[in-house]
């Protein structure tokens, strides 16, 4: 029993400095703990607050981003495409100046050819006329060479 009257006397000794740490206890998570609490929630808060930031400016930079890059897509398409029909229109052009040189051509060649064509009409009609005479002029030829020849026996 000496040791239960021990105890009881203990205990009521340590009251004091229960009391006393608890009220620390109490004082040092009004003063101490409550701010330290209140801050780090406001950070938490801030960061949280920070991040969502972040990442909507993330998202609106990629989505300013997805944008420009298909501005840029429809200008070079555009650009392309101007050059094309600019090729096209080149192209065009270069076609019919040369289907008129080859249809000019094409007429000079056969001017070229009638005019050859009547040239040669007019050089057989002036031969055709001039047969008679130079038939003539064959014949007096062929007649007067026997005087050359008559050293020649005939067979």
């Amino acid at each position: 029993m000496d040791i239960l009257h021990q105890l009881g006397e203990l205990f009521l000794e340590a009251v004091p400095t229960v009391v006393l740490v608890f009220l620390f206890y109490l004082f040092t998570r009004w003063a101490f703990f409550k701010p330290i609490e209140k801050a780090m929630n406001e950070r938490a808060a801030l960061i949280v607050g920070a991040r969502a930031e972040a990442v909507q400016f993330e998202a609106e930079a990629k989505q300013e981003l997805d944008t420009y890059n298909q501005r840029l897509a429809d200008a070079r398409r555009q650009i392309f495409s101007e050059q094309e029909r600019a090729r096209d229109v080149v192209l065009e052009e270069r076609a019919r100046l040369l289907k008129a040189m080859h249809s000019r051509t094409q007429e000079e060649v056969a001017a070229a050819r009638k005019r050859i064509a009547a040239e040669f009409a007019n050089a057989q009609r002036e031969l055709e006329s001039q047969v008679p005479e130079l038939g003539a002029q064959i014949a007096r030829s062929i007649m007067e060479r026997p005087s050359r020849l008559q050293g020649v026996v005939e067979p």
